[in-house]
């Protein structure tokens, strides 16, 4: 394992082994079957490219009333728990006394990417934000607290865990693409990113 720190963003390369990784696939899963993956939609009326379910207490979705936390998945029933494998990683890495009350499941296909954004939907931001990626490399931008400027990019791979906090944790970010068939964790290919965040 390697830790680097690049604009504040704690990356810790090959913190997951292959067995840990294989796990938290298999947790997922789980998760998935309790509440199902979906296409969000963005409120400008787009479909976003990622596909996503959620754990926890809360979840997050977008719709043309805009991206939020909600109680309950789209079609009404409650998220599942956050599976214990994934709490480990939290207590591991965040430095947080709170529990995540949300892990957010996102799915990247040979095409998916995610725009520059800033995770701001939390009520705290002394909280941290975790993020496991599983699967194939994904290019990682980092930005700065202001929109535009100088970026810097770095792949993350199958077991890296990046913490977002402190002075960071309202720095833009985003995914620009996918290295698509560089992992055979996930069967059919992509990416698998979760990331946990206190909500309120």
């Amino acid at each position: 394992m390697q830790k680097l720190s690049v604009r504040g963003f704690d990356i810790y390369k090959g913190l997951l082994d292959q067995p840990m990784q294989q796990a938290l696939v298999e947790a997922v899963r789980d998760v998935a079957r309790a509440a199902p993956v979906f296409s969000p939609m963005t409120p400008y009326g787009k479909p976003m490219s990622v596909k996503m379910t959620s754990a926890g207490a809360f979840g997050w979705v977008s719709d043309r009333s805009g991206y939020r936390y909600a109680n309950t998945h789209p079609n009404g029933q409650n998220w599942p728990a956050i599976p214990q494998n994934i709490l480990d990683i939290w207590d591991r890495v965040s430095g947080s006394t709170r529990p995540p009350e949300c892990c957010l499941m996102n799915f990247y296909g040979e095409d998916a990417r995610m725009g520059m954004h800033q995770d701001r939907d939390e009520a705290n931001f002394a909280e941290p934000v975790v993020s496991v990626s599983l699967g194939d490399d994904g290019l990682f931008r980092i930005g700065n607290r202001e929109k535009g400027g100088s970026t810097e990019s770095i792949w993350l791979s199958s077991g890296d865990v990046v913490v977002m906090g402190g002075d960071a944790r309202l720095t833009y970010h985003g995914v620009d693409r996918i290295r698509f068939g560089t992992s055979q964790l996930l069967s059919k290919g992509g990416r698998l990113n979760l990331t946990l965040r206190v909500v309120t």
